[in-house]
């Protein structure tokens, strides 16, 4: 009787120490929770006035061009027929995935035959034709050098997994163009001997990150190849990124998490946990936590760029949360960074209109798991 009275007395200890770790534990998670944003038809319906107002405004304008002669000197959609508008190059191009996207998840948004046929306008052989003929130009080899090359290597992928006979015609239109950049991809990375780290548009990571999905997407060995055996060299050693450096002023990309992000989709599972340990120490901890990115004035095209920060850190924080539960606390903050900034964009001046909406569609995205 003795026995069965300890053993009993020693089960209800056990026990109420179990929820009392379950109390302890689990209200530190829920406390500061966020509200999940995801995307929905109403939202795809505002966030698709963004591209659809500024894909065919051909003013303002910024060409970053090298002019070789006078010959040179053109308006923008006589140099780029087919990706003129939002301001510049890589901007209408992200504007165009955009609208591509929003079709894709949401057939029947209230504009899709008039997105329809302005895709088909834009996205047309001849206009295409053009394009690549600008990129061989002599003073163009590395024009939109990579952040360009990977908006257009998204918009690829978008169009190759979009089940829709237009989608077909687009991606067929746009192909030569795709297989210039592919190409440019294989040809450039040997030749980088050091990554960019930087928060704008030339960071080697998340340069590498799209143009690595598109890769898998369409299974092309040579460019999976170039982009695994590049990026391992570079970062595979990383060891204890300063966070705390983040953001600068004007950064719109997170050098650390997309560093992190592009590792995820490179290394198998248990080899990645063990690099981001070393990488990012911080992450693992379930009470960690990152302040957005306050933006103080949206009408300034530089300062605005935190907006996009905000997005992007979600994305790239969603993406190395993707299948860990050890990490799933990373959503929270995500979460924290989209609805920051997704209010502000729908009555944004033009220096964040023509280009934050991609942005946020993307960070909705990657919110579906």
């Amino acid at each position: 009787m003795k026995n069965i009275l300890i053993l009993v007395l020693t089960l209800s200890v056990f026990n109420c120490q179990n929820n009392q770790n379950t109390k302890t534990e689990t209200p530190k998670l829920e406390k500061n929770s966020e509200p999940v944003a995801l995307l929905n038809i109403d939202q795809a319906n505002a966030l698709a006035n963004l591209p659809l107002h500024c894909i065919n405004t051909e003013y303002p304008n910024r060409l970053s061009q090298t002019l070789g002669s006078q010959a040179d000197l053109k308006s923008p959609m006589q140099l780029h027929p087919g990706f003129y508008g939002c301001f510049d190059w890589h901007s209408s191009v992200h504007g165009h995935w955009s609208l591509v996207s929003l079709l894709k998840s949401f057939p029947d948004i209230s504009q899709a035959s008039t997105i329809k046929q302005k895709l088909l306008n834009n996205i047309s052989k001849e206009n295409i034709a053009a394009e690549v003929v600008y990129f061989k130009g002599k003073h163009n080899t590395s024009f939109e050098r990579t952040y360009g090359w990977a908006w257009l290597l998204k918009l690829a992928e978008a169009l190759h997994t979009w089940d829709n006979e237009t989608a077909r015609q687009l991606e067929a239109n746009l192909q030569p163009l795709t297989n210039l950049i592919v190409q440019k991809y294989i040809e450039f990375l040997p030749k980088l001997n050091y990554p960019l780290r930087v928060g704008t548009h030339t960071n080697t990571a998340f340069g590498l990150s799209f143009a690595y999905d598109y890769a898998v997407t369409v299974n092309n060995e040579a460019l999976k190849n170039a982009i695994k055996s590049r990026a391992l060299y570079f970062f595979t050693a990383d060891k204890n990124c300063p966070m705390s450096w983040e953001p600068s002023g004007s950064d719109f990309l997170s050098p650390c998490l997309e560093e992190a992000a592009l590792m995820k989709r490179l290394l198998p599972v248990n080899d990645f946990k063990l690099w981001l340990n070393d990488f990012l120490p911080e992450l693992k901890n379930r009470n960690y936590n990152l302040e957005v990115g306050v933006v103080s004035d949206r009408t300034d095209g530089q300062l605005v760029h935190l907006d996009g920060v905000n997005f992007s850190r979600a994305w790239s924080l969603n993406k190395i949360a993707e299948g860990l539960p050890e990490y799933r606390h990373l959503k929270n903050i995500a979460n924290k960074h989209i609805n920051y900034s997704l209010p502000s964009i729908f009555g944004d001046s033009y220096e964040g209109g023509h280009w934050l909406g991609s942005f946020a569609i993307y960070a909705l995205n990657s919110n579906q798991e």
